[in-house]
């Protein structure tokens, strides 16, 4: 009497399959020099085959447990329980949310219904996770939600691994900059290299007035953010001065004792901007440790990282900018296709073109107010045009954003106006370049080729109202 026999395999997770394609990808960067590999060079460092491999990337066939090893090994990773998920194609699974499966047929229709199971699954658990996580500050690094920008992650990982690099990733706050960050240190550490992730905005006051006070403060959070102890005391000579003494520091007792490379993100610097004198001087000391890895193999250790937000531009005088050092990135908005994905990430699948016409038209491809309008339509059962209706209104769903940006206007009464007449302007004319290259910074204009528009339907809208207002009380 025949008898079924119960068969047993796996299926990467979604966590799994990050590991694996940033590992891959580390790997194309250091051994290829960027290169991308084709299926068949993977197939031949791992020693399966192409067509299991397509099965494997496929994440709905199941390939044995051993393949999946193979693959983590071949890229020096250790395989993980959470890497994968042990199905059985016959009788039954060893987890007890699919036991209602037990008795699924091997015939290929019913296992590609088990299949749509373990996929249906899989989406409801992300959709659960994600239901109370509204979307506001950086997106986590196992999020279903993060939407690369190539080329810009190509770019700064493949930076990164320079020896003595310098990156600077610049925009308007909210377009993803801390994101980007974390997925750069998160690829640093895949590469063996040590992280420091410093916020600039935990300098206290008492720092900011005086240059001595921040780089001991600085030097003694790298030393701790490296695992070392500080020993400022003995360390720090005052009588060279501190530009030297802070130099000292790091190239013969910090560098000196790591082995590998050293990440340094200095995030938030844009908080330098309003204390000219620290600013100036502070910025020009790291241009100088720059220029030291040029021919020190001690600095060709330290990777400079430094993270700021364009708005902050409007306090700053635009002749002391220090920016002009290293790779710059400068993050842009979404896509279309871009804003589609994530749309489909949020299963909004009866988002139609004209839908996505209509969102676009009103907020662009800002990421942060993209990301809020999908999350309302999708958790809060709003309408597009209920939320496009209250956006005009009052701000709606995005008035603390609109907020943030018209307190910066209040506090320049001069933006404010050259706005006013960027937005009432039926014709080209002419602006201060001072003042357009500030309210580009902001985010509040772009320019298309000689011209100057206002940026997004929203921000027209809602800030032609507000100065209107504003300007009839003026007048009363």
């Amino acid at each position: 009497m025949y008898k079924n026999k119960r068969k047993r395999g796996a299926i990467l997770t979604n966590i799994g399959i990050k590991r694996l394609q940033s590992a891959i990808l580390s790997t194309e960067i250091v051994e290829n020099k960027g290169e991308r590999l084709s299926l068949e060079e993977i197939s031949s460092r791992i020693n399966v085959s192409t067509r299991t491999l397509s099965k494997l990337w496929s994440l709905n066939e199941c390939v044995d447990q051993k393949t999946i090893k193979l693959c983590f090994s071949a890229f020096n990773l250790e395989l993980r329980s959470e890497d994968y998920t042990i199905v059985n194609k016959a009788n039954d699974s060893e987890t007890p949310e699919l036991s209602s499966i037990a008795n699924i047929e091997e015939d290929s229709s019913q296992s590609s219904e088990f299949i749509s199971f373990v996929e249906e699954h899989h989406t409801q658990t992300e959709q659960i996770e994600n239901l109370w996580s509204y979307p506001d500050g950086p997106v986590p690094l196992d999020s279903h939600f993060y939407i690369e920008r190539p080329p810009l992650e190509r770019k700064v990982y493949r930076e990164v691994s320079t020896s003595g690099c310098v990156i600077r990733i610049r925009s308007p706050k909210q377009m993803g900059k801390s994101s980007l960050v974390l997925r750069l240190c998160a690829f640093a550490r895949k590469l063996g290299y040590q992280t420091v992730n410093l916020n600039c905005y935990q300098f206290d006051s008492e720092c900011l007035t005086d240059l001595n006070k921040l780089l001991r403060r600085l030097c003694w959070k790298i030393a701790t953010g490296l695992g070392i102890d500080p020993n400022l005391n003995e360390k720090w000579n005052e009588e060279i001065g501190y530009n030297l003494s802070s130099g000292f520091y790091l190239e013969n007792y910090l560098l000196v004792q790591c082995q590998s490379p050293v990440v340094l993100v200095l995030n938030e610097v844009d908080c330098f901007f309003e204390y000219p004198h620290i600013c100036q001087e502070f910025f020009a000391l790291l241009r100088s440790w720059c220029e030291e890895a040029r021919h020190n193999s001690k600095w060709q250790k330290l990777r400079l990282v430094m993270v700021y937000s364009t708005e902050d531009y409007i306090s700053m005088d635009i002749n002391l900018s220090p920016f002009n050092m290293g790779l710059p990135i400068r993050l842009n908005d979404f896509t279309q296709p871009q804003v589609e994905d994530l749309a489909r990430r949020y299963s909004l699948d009866a988002f139609k073109a004209k839908d996505f016409a209509k969102l676009m038209s009103l907020v662009g491809g800002h990421p942060a107010l993209i990301q809020i309008s999908l999350y309302y339509l999708k958790f809060q059962e709003m309408t597009l045009q209920e939320i496009i209706e209250d956006a005009i209104a009052n701000g709606g769903i995005y008035r603390y954003h609109l907020w943030r940006h018209w307190l910066k206007l209040q506090e320049n009464p001069r933006l404010a106006k050259t706005y006013a007449e960027i937005l009432a302007a039926k014709q080209d004319i002419s602006f201060n370049p001072i003042d357009t290259y500030k309210l580009e910074a902001l985010g509040l204009i772009r320019f298309e080729g000689d011209r100057i528009l206002p940026r997004y339907g929203l921000y027209q809208t809602y800030f032609a109202k507000q100065l209107s207002i504003e300007n009839s009380l003026i007048q009363q």
